[in-house]
């Protein structure tokens, strides 16, 4: 569960990161970087494309400045990509139930 969201700082239960980060199910990757600082590409998460998820929550950072690449769009996935406010709220209610990732940009 994802106790708290602010801007640069997440904590999921109750351990603080400050790095964009993509939670599993079973493990978090807290150094995730993208080639490109504010675009997500299909390279960006080929892991968790291999993971096979039944939805991916993409969290755009505080004022959705990070842009997801139209080849992440059409993935075979179920999307959910918001702020990551928002994204934190969606992961919430539905992380126990299904097979969900959250791939989640911190800042702005």
């Amino acid at each position: 569960m994802i106790n708290s969201y602010s801007f640069g700082t997440i904590t999921i239960d109750d351990q603080k990161f400050s790095k964009d980060l993509i939670i599993y199910p079973d493990h978090i990757n807290s150094n995730w970087k993208r080639k490109s600082g504010h675009l997500l590409t299909e390279g960006d998460i080929t892991e968790i494309i291999d993971f096979k998820p039944e939805i991916l929550i993409i969290g755009t950072g505080s004022r959705g400045l990070m842009k997801v690449d139209d080849n992440v769009k059409n993935l075979r996935i179920e999307l959910i990509i918001k702020k990551t406010a928002e994204a934190v709220i969606e992961y919430n209610k539905i992380y126990k139930d299904k097979k969900v990732v959250a791939a989640l940009h911190l800042t702005c």
